[in-house]
């Protein structure tokens, strides 16, 4: 990527008289005329230019975890808020004993009776 602010890839900057396109080319074609491997070149670049300079970031650790936490994390998460729920579900609450008093009985008769459509 050229380093002048445009956001363009390195050969398409359009700007006119690009201060670091010309510059930058001929670097990369000098590297890859001496027969320097690609990683070699990345590299080089990346360190004299910053992470910005390569159109897509290079494939390191960090890279990799950076990618790969995010997505595990949140599975992790909905797995265990899962099981927090399930745990949750299968808790049983005691009833209190119902009185076998005639009473009441009759009462629950009555509003049976009563609510029934």
């Amino acid at each position: 990527m050229c380093i002048c602010g445009c956001s363009e890839i390195l050969i398409e900057c359009n700007h006119v008289g690009c201060p670091d396109s010309d510059r930058m080319l001929g670097e990369l074609r000098a590297a890859i005329d001496t027969g320097t491997s690609d990683n070699a070149i990345f590299v080089a670049f990346q360190d004299k230019y910053g992470p910005t300079a390569l159109a897509s970031p290079m494939l390191t650790k960090f890279n990799i975890v950076a990618w790969v936490m995010p997505p595990a994390l949140l599975i992790l998460g909905l797995a265990g808020t899962f099981l927090l729920v399930k745990k949750w579900r299968l808790r049983t609450v005691a009833m209190p004993a119902v009185e076998n008093d005639p009473a009441s009985n009759d009462l629950r008769d009555r509003i049976r009776k009563e609510t029934e459509v």
